[in-house]
């Protein structure tokens, strides 16, 4: 049988201080021990299913901001491939084997200049061989594409008046397309990729998605 005690709290503390004492010390070990599990679970970095993808625009030297965005992601522990935009074929290839092989289940795409319209087409390539993309990012694109293949969301920043276009959606893109109009700022096309600003936002929006 159980039986309640029903001395006052303040009888009891002062009939055993030291049994109080062990109580408290206890109860401090235990909040900081779950405080520090807390932190630890929600410091962990990405699992190994993610996958990021950088696609660079022409000649590989007007796109660097993404080497810049690549290391950070990397310093995340998250996987990274950046190639230039004429790879987005393998790369589509590649990303697909993995998908359905169980390697990767998160794929994430983002591209600047004609990298943002290979994205386009990777995402186009990946829809007909089955495998949805996460995310796709294009930083300006150097040509109008339309948005097809099985993407969860889509988000265009373009900057009017330049060599930068928006994305139409095709008619059976069924995601979330967002073009983001820079005009207000003082981006530019070759500048776009390298901006601290935008960098940060694209960064989040890639945490966000794994």
């Amino acid at each position: 049988m159980t039986r309640f005690d029903d001395t006052p709290l303040s009888g009891k503390l002062l009939r055993h201080p030291a049994c109080w004492l062990r109580s408290l010390q206890a109860s401090v070990l235990a909040l900081v021990f779950l405080g520090l599990s807390l932190g630890i679970a929600a410091a962990q970095p990405p699992g190994p299913h993610d996958h990021v993808y950088l696609l660079r625009g022409a000649f590989n030297i007007f796109s660097l901001g993404l080497d810049q965005m690549a290391d950070s992601l990397e310093r995340q522990g998250v996987p990274v491939t950046i190639a230039n935009h004429m790879a987005w074929s393998s790369l589509a290839d590649q990303a697909a084997a993995e998908y359905k092989n169980g390697q990767v289940r998160n794929i994430i795409l983002v591209g600047h200049s004609s990298g943002a319209v290979a994205v386009t087409e990777m995402a186009a390539r990946l829809g007909q061989l089955g495998v949805p993309v996460k995310l796709a990012i294009g930083l300006d694109p150097s040509t109008r594409m339309t948005a097809s293949g099985t993407v969860g969301r889509y988000v265009n920043y373009w900057v009017p008046g330049g060599l930068g276009t928006v994305v139409d959606r095709g008619p059976q893109f069924n995601g979330v397309l967002q073009n983001i109009d820079l005009r207000s700022s003082d981006i530019g096309h070759f500048s776009i990729d390298k901006n601290h600003g935008l960098q940060q936002r694209v960064l989040t929006e890639i945490r966000a998605a794994l």
